[in-house]
């Protein structure tokens, strides 16, 4: 059944039904009329159930029931509920309208939907349960013409795909430095599927490599026996590093570490730290983990902060336009955390950000240094890890390109 539009009262009141009797003229129980309907933009959940018909007080009460696993204010434009009804109505052929309200269907994401339901005593009672789906691996290829991003986008690469693909490489690989013409990619990743085969999300990367220059460079996703959950490298390593090399997403490069013409001073000075290039506003990533032990405003700089990792590395961002809420002297931030914002104050030309790595004190080239590497699993976590990399490698040879293959279904 289509959904009903919401902005008809009459339509989504009566419903067109036929009563069937078996031989001998008795009856069977009439089976529960199911309207289906589309949020629009701006409807509420409660909103959406009266102009069904819905008695105020009844429809208060069951959005109370589903309060514990779903927020009825994250409702969407698009979103679907389904609500469930006695029916109604005379013999064969009549029309036969919704009774009594028994309860609703709502689902909250592609695995999981919240249900309601009418108990005896009047009341309603709610609860979580799983929606049918397949995840399937998808294996998809091809060769760097241009960046990364454009052959992926070529390759059919989903979007989110691709984002956790650069994401991951973006611990070792400066994208704008080391990718070259005639490079290539190979990703193997979930799709998830629902019950009638269309595809609903995509899951995460099982295994990728990048051919930079002849050199293939391949990481697999691992779950660590205590927990850890993140990308190795054929020999085990993580492909995690402590410190990012470009704290920012989707920057340009826009002026390298070392002795420049300064664009306001006017004379040749040496550069301590790259500048990239972005829109104002773009969210700036703390590089990784450890304390802020200075945040304001500083001179040249602009709006700075600086990040204490240990007792050998530090960070430092200038020319914000704003630090993120929280971010002060003392504060603890994780990598990845947002910690400011680009701007252009301080002695700036433009929105940039104006990224440093201060080695024992000293800054050197964030785009040079060599970084602090992460974990490497040893002893029975390498051996196992080894034995599932195996795995890996056995099904994605077994795919061709743009292949799917199910392996698994809830």
């Amino acid at each position: 059944m289509a959904p009903i539009s919401l902005g008809n009262r009459a339509a989504a009141a009566t419903l067109k039904a036929r009563n069937i009797e078996p031989p001998g003229g008795n009856a069977t129980p009439r089976p529960p009329i199911r309207m289906t309907l589309r949020a629009e933009k701006g409807t509420t959940l409660s909103g959406l159930l009266r102009n069904a018909g819905i008695p105020r007080a009844e429809a208060e009460t069951a959005i109370a029931a589903m309060r514990k696993f779903f927020d009825p204010r994250r409702i969407k434009p698009g979103q679907i509920v389904t609500l469930t009804f006695d029916v109604t109505g005379g013999t064969r052929n009549d029309t036969l309208a919704p009774g009594k309200f028994k309860g609703l269907t709502l689902p909250t994401d592609y695995a999981r939907q919240v249900t309601v339901a009418r108990k005896g005593d009047g009341t309603f009672a709610a609860k979580m349960i799983d929606r049918p789906y397949i995840r399937s691996l998808v294996r998809s290829e091809g060769q760097i013409r241009q960046s990364l991003y454009l052959a992926g986008t070529r390759a059919g690469v989903p979007l989110s795909v691709l984002s956790e693909l650069i994401r991951a490489y973006s611990w070792d690989v400066d994208f704008q430095r080391d990718i070259r013409p005639g490079d290539g990619f190979e990703v193997l990743f979930e799709q998830i599927r629902d019950d009638a085969g269309k595809t609903v999300n995509t899951g995460k990367i099982v295994y990728a490599a990048l051919k930079l220059s002849g050199e293939k460079r391949a990481i697999y996703f691992h779950k660590t026996r205590d927990g850890e959950v993140g990308y190795f490298n054929e020999k085990g390593g993580s492909a995690r590093k402590a410190l990012l090399r470009t704290p920012i997403n989707g920057a340009r490069l826009s002026s390298r570490f070392g002795k420049r013409r300064h664009p306001i001073l006017g004379y040749t000075k040496m550069h301590r730290g790259v500048d990239f290039a972005a829109p104002r506003g773009t969210p700036i990533y703390a590089a990784g983990n450890g304390t802020v032990d200075y945040a304001g405003r500083k001179g040249g700089y602009g709006i700075y902060a600086r990040i204490r990792h240990n007792g050998r590395y530090n960070t430092a961002y200038a020319h914000m336009k704003g630090l993120a809420r929280g971010i002060r002297k003392g504060t603890r931030v994780r990598q990845g955390q947002t910690i400011g914002y680009v701007g252009s104050t301080g002695r700036s030309t433009g929105p940039h950000l104006h990224y440093e790595i201060l080695q024992a004190g000293r800054q050197v080239n964030p785009l040079r240094v060599k970084m602090p590497s992460g974990r490497k699993l040893k002893g029975a976590e390498l051996t196992h890890f080894q034995a599932l990399r195996g795995d890996i490698d056995r099904k994605f040879a077994s795919l061709a390109p743009e292949t799917t293959v199910a392996s698994a279904e809830n």
